[in-house]
């Protein structure tokens, strides 16, 4: 049994893709924050900033930041210093909330931070990498359709890859696909009936080209 065409959105336009990475590098916090925890000078879409989880990262400290149709993912050193990126998955009408919405994953080579949100039945989602101590975006929205968009070693070549859920067969049928963050994707598994018996670890072997799968 076929798939459809496994999904995978791509940054829009080419200048969309660069204004939207662009990283904002700042000597300091702004020393204005709301009550609530926002920071005044920050904002995101029509309203103030506001964090909705961070993590730890080797030193670093990444936050998803939302607000009102917009968001922003900020990246804290030790030092104080500090870099923001647009999030892009705010602005295409994700809901980015909860624990949920921000994993990370070290390794020596390649750190990797993936913000996620939901939209609708989907789910949405960016990355960013660590190389050499410097934060930059990967140029590539990802989404899943079967509802599980996370991070996992497949290859295991100690960088982490992105595995997406997808659903196909008009609906019928289930696959998991597999994204490398940096260097060609990996393929997808065969085909399964649902989505929630799609393998979510799955080994390298066990995946085909996905216009195969």
């Amino acid at each position: 049994m076929r798939t459809s065409k496994p999904v995978l959105v791509t940054a829009i336009a080419a200048a969309l893709v660069t204004a939207a990475g662009m990283a904002y590098a700042y000597a300091q916090r702004p020393s204005a924050q709301d009550e609530a925890g926002g920071d005044a000078n920050l904002r995101c879409g029509t309203t103030v900033c506001q964090s909705v989880i961070g993590r730890g990262v080797d030193g670093d400290m990444v936050e998803a930041l939302t607000g009102a149709g917009g968001g922003r993912i900020r990246v804290t050193n030790s030092s104080g210093a500090f870099f923001i990126f647009e999030m892009t998955i705010a602005e295409a009408g994700a809901k980015v909330e909860g624990d949920k919405a921000l994993e990370c994953a070290t390794a020596p080579s390649v750190d990797v931070c993936l913000v996620r949100g939901t939209k609708g039945a989907d789910v949405l989602g960016e990355a960013l990498v660590r190389r050499g101590g410097v934060w930059s975006r990967v140029s590539a929205t990802y989404l899943s359709t079967g509802a599980y968009l996370a991070l996992h070693d497949v290859d295991k070549d100690g960088v982490v890859d992105v595995v997406a859920v997808q659903r196909g067969c008009e609906g019928k049928c289930a696959f998991t696909q597999v994204f490398r963050v940096v260097g060609d994707d990996l393929g997808c598994t065969p085909p399964v009936d649902t989505a929630e018996q799609a393998n979510r670890t799955p080994e390298l072997s066990q995946l085909r080209p996905c216009a195969e799968a």
